[in-house]
């Protein structure tokens, strides 16, 4: 039997392409959705370009038949725009709302004998529609399961003669066992404990020790096996990816920053450092800043400027007030002037190309898969992708732990030599915000 998926408004604002995701069966687009996505076709973020690519879809169909009536998909599907005045008014809600609108619509199609299902991303409405006797479910194409989400690392018990073959040899490869590219192997000997030793796979399956080189950044020094692995993939100039999960206080912008210094100023691997975050509040937002650009991202940056101003003051917070011409704000200004860093909204990135540089993306669970898409395909030559954040701190109310940009670029591209990623497990900003994060 054909199924008829109802699309709440912001499946579609979620991701444009939504409508050719259902092949073979009947999308119905609410006449109410489209009114929701002509108020969003002016907005000047990811949102409004979603509606906009949304409606051009829309009447490149119109050209091929009636929409009213349905017209056929290259997916072999059929897309319909259902007038609401043809539904059946007997569920009981306002129809002044919106919601309940587009509810009606899968209502009165359910009524008529139809296998329908309802898809959307808000919460409320596919309680609503349950409630009505609808078959409801989220759009997932760009999810992943967060229970699932690659870590980056995987631990194996070994025979003890192993291990010291592997450090005799500095190579290793263990029959049978296929790790992805740059995932981290914690070998354990299966008689004692304490004998272990941490590789890095590399793409066909190799095992190495992990570089020497990489102990440290700007003075940095790892304080958990974890920190040091992200260290290895954040100094290393071949891995041109790297994402980076874990909760508050676990380092992930400190150790990027760090790395960033380090390959920039005395690797001189890159030309400059980019730092950019989402621009998205948490809580009630405050309204429009002033100033010029640089003077509106000064208190998005700040998390920013609390890290660079700990890297460049050798590891301690400083009272610039007593220190005279070497401050650290001078030299974390200096950085600025000479555009050996630049901040920037992520809202000006669409459209360039960036060569030679580090760029840092903090706060990038915030993302769409479709931003953070856009985002990495703006590397240039020589460029390498950094992506931090915490699936369990988002403040965008279309995305959540598995569907975000960050999630889903780290699950899909695990299997990319290119790409390396951990997870930071313990939080190391202090005691308070441990227990915190975990209690909390």
């Amino acid at each position: 039997m054909q199924k008829y998926f109802v699309l709440d408004t912001n499946v579609l604002l979620h991701n444009s392409d939504s409508i050719m995701s259902f092949a073979d069966n009947v999308v119905v687009v609410p006449m109410s959705v489209i009114e929701e996505l002509d108020r969003f076709k002016s907005h000047n973020d990811e949102l409004g370009r979603n509606a906009r690519q949304v409606i051009r879809q829309l009447d490149q169909l119109r050209k091929e038949g009636s929409l009213r009536d349905g017209v056929k998909m290259e997916n072999g599907g059929v897309l319909k725009i259902y007038y609401e005045k043809d539904s059946i008014d007997d569920t009981g809600m306002d129809m002044r709302i919106t919601d309940n609108r587009i509810l009606g619509v899968a209502y009165t199609l359910l009524k008529t004998g139809k296998k329908v299902i309802f898809v959307s991303k808000d919460i409320n409405a596919r309680l609503k529609a349950d409630v009505l006797g609808l078959e409801v479910m989220d759009f997932e194409k760009q999810k992943v399961n967060l229970d699932e989400l690659f870590c980056g690392q995987c631990e194996r018990v070994v025979p003890g003669s192993v291990i010291d073959q592997f450090y005799r040899e500095k190579s290793l490869k263990i029959e049978g066992f296929e790790p992805m590219p740059n995932e981290f192997v914690v070998m354990t000997d299966e008689t004692d404990p304490k004998h272990t030793a941490i590789a890095r796979a590399l793409a066909g399956g190799t095992l190495v020790p992990l570089n020497p080189a990489y102990n440290e950044a700007w003075h940095l020094k790892p304080r958990n096996k974890e920190q040091r692995m992200a260290l290895e993939l954040l100094l290393d100039p071949d891995v041109a990816l790297v994402t980076i999960v874990g909760k508050a206080g676990t380092g992930k912008t400190l150790l990027a920053l760090a790395a960033a210094l380090e390959t920039t100023l005395n690797f001189k691997r890159y030309d400059r450092i980019l730092v950019s975050r989402p621009i998205v509040p948490m809580g009630k937002d405050i309204g429009y800043l002033p100033g010029d650009k640089d003077e509106k991202l000064a208190h998005w940056m700040q998390p920013i400027f609390d890290n660079l101003t700990f890297l460049m003051g050798g590891g301690r917070r400083s009272n610039d007030e007593f220190e005279g011409e070497g401050s650290v704000r001078q030299k974390v200004e200096k950085l600025k002037q000479d555009n050996i860093i630049e901040l920037e909204a992520l809202t000006y990135i669409r459209g360039r190309s960036i060569p030679r540089q580090y760029v840092i993306v903090d706060e990038a669970q915030n993302l769409t898969p479709h931003e953070v898409k856009t985002i990495i395909s703006r590397a240039g030559e020589g460029t390498k992708m950094v992506l931090t954040g915490d699936p369990d701190q988002i403040d965008n109310p279309y995305l959540d732990s598995s569907s975000n940009g960050l999630s889903y670029a780290s699950e899909r591209m695990k299997n990319i030599a290119l790409h390396g990623h951990i997870t930071l497990a313990k939080s190391e900003r202090s005691l308070l915000a441990a227990i915190a994060a975990d209690n909390l």
